[in-house]
């Protein structure tokens, strides 16, 4: 008995030592899978050449974009990205929480399986793959050393950064997360955000000339005590925006021209048209350089690299361009737009409607009638107020209760049977 006993004693032992191994084999082979696939994804994008490109801006806006179709993360804009963390409950866990990489997992997992939902079935993608990817690059990005944690703050930077969808909507998400209650952005939270989001720069080998210093968020605000959002979509979307995220509104402009076509000769390769961005020399009479060209530093004749190039995003036939020059000398008003909407500082207050049937409502500008009832306008004071505004006498209040507090729907029936009897009396 005591030795039946001692045999199952070391056999429980011998066996949870096996399992020991096992699971240390296991997550062996499992980490050498995902090195194996994280060396793939590098290699792919070492196979596109853009180590050629000479200008480290466009080499780095290059690379992301390449891990960002890559992914397929270039068809998930900022509110599917929204939709997945509250789906995953990231939206009421506090930003400095941590957590594993299987729960990284899942918030993939919840985007890419979305994303398919909202495809057409000859435009599915693989899922798995493009989890496995995106995994494995925000942990080469953030988890180097293989701790297994990364925090919410983290996940919700890096994934609104190299997401699809619109630089501002991008922007705003972000600016919600390092401000306060006030809207005014902390600047602690906006270094913190800095150093995260150029780590992304630094995983495609730009750390060099994208990485973090101590310096970068009081250089980007220099001139500003306190931050607005406004301010923070003025200074991130202008240009040229601030030196550190340079990269950032390129790599949104890279995907907006992609398949734009130019018919235009390069004037190195002598490609008869041009895909993507244009370049002219503002030096040599009608000189034109393809984007890998210019990328690639080639030149050819009397132009020199050293010549001030001009980018073009679009193609305009000379026809339009004169067209264009006309409408813009005889326009007296300025087309200039802004950058974004302007947000209000404060959320703007509900009107105030209780007095509403105490003052004589204002005709519909729009009405076909108009020029009948102009003259009757008075040129000083409130139409509000005056019982002569549209040549008839003011409604008679609504019966019973407060008048503030009268039935908008009576309201509505009173106002325009007034109207026609106003009318009416003209008319005659």
């Amino acid at each position: 008995m005591v030795h039946t006993q001692g045999y199952v004693r070391i056999g429980n032992k011998h066996i949870n030592l096996l399992m020991s191994q096992y699971r240390m084999i296991e997550e062996r082979g499992h980490s050498r899978e995902t090195m194996a696939e994280r060396r793939q994804l590098f290699a792919d994008m070492r196979a596109q050449d853009l180590d050629r490109i000479r200008l480290s801006t466009y080499r780095t806006a290059c690379k992301l974009r390449f891990v960002q179709k890559k992914c397929s993360l270039h068809l998930v804009d900022i509110w599917n990205v929204i939709e997945a963390f509250r789906e995953n409950g990231l939206n009421n866990m506090d930003l400095s929480t941590q957590f594993t990489v299987a729960r990284l997992e899942a918030i993939l997992s919840t985007i890419f399986y979305q994303l398919n939902k909202r495809l057409p079935t000859t435009h599915q993608i693989n899922v798995e793959q493009s989890i496995s990817l995106l995994l494995n690059f925000l942990l080469a990005a953030y988890d180097p050393e293989g701790h297994g944690k990364i925090s919410v703050f983290v996940v919700k930077m890096a994934l609104a950064t190299i997401c699809g969808g619109k630089m501002m909507d991008k922007l705003r998400y972000i600016f919600s997360q390092i401000s306060d209650s006030s809207g005014i952005m902390v600047y602690a939270k906006f270094d913190q955000f800095l150093k995260e989001v150029l780590k992304l720069p630094t995983a495609v080998f730009e750390g060099p000339s994208f990485g973090y210093t101590e310096q970068a968020a009081r250089s980007c605000f220099a001139q500003q005590k306190t931050v607005s959002l406004n301010t923070f979509l003025d200074t991130l979307m202008s240009d040229p925006p601030p030196q550190c995220l340079v990269w950032l509104p390129l790599m949104h402009r890279l995907a907006n021209v992609e398949n734009v076509f130019h018919p235009v000769e390069c004037s190195y390769c002598h490609s008869e048209s041009m895909m993507g961005f244009r370049y002219r020399c503002q030096q040599c009479h009608n000189y034109q350089l393809c984007q890998d060209c210019f990328w690639r530093g080639h030149a050819s004749g009397s132009h020199s690299n050293q010549h001030q190039m001009k980018e073009y995003t679009s193609w305009k036939s000379p026809a339009k361009k004169l067209t264009n020059a006309l409408s813009k000398s005889l326009s007296c008003a300025s087309s200039g737009e802004p950058l974004h909407p302007m947000f209000p500082d404060q959320p703007e207050k509900p009107l105030n409607l209780a007095h509403v049937v105490d003052t004589w409502p204002p005709r519909p500008v729009n009405s076909m009638n108009d020029s009948m009832f102009s003259h009757s306008v008075p040129t000083s004071g409130s139409p509000f107020t005056s019982k002569r505004c549209l040549g008839g006498s003011p409604p008679t209040p609504l019966p019973g209760g407060d008048r503030g507090q009268a039935d908008e729907h009576a309201l509505i029936k009173l106002y325009v049977s007034q109207l026609i009897e106003d009318r009416r009396s003209v008319c005659r």
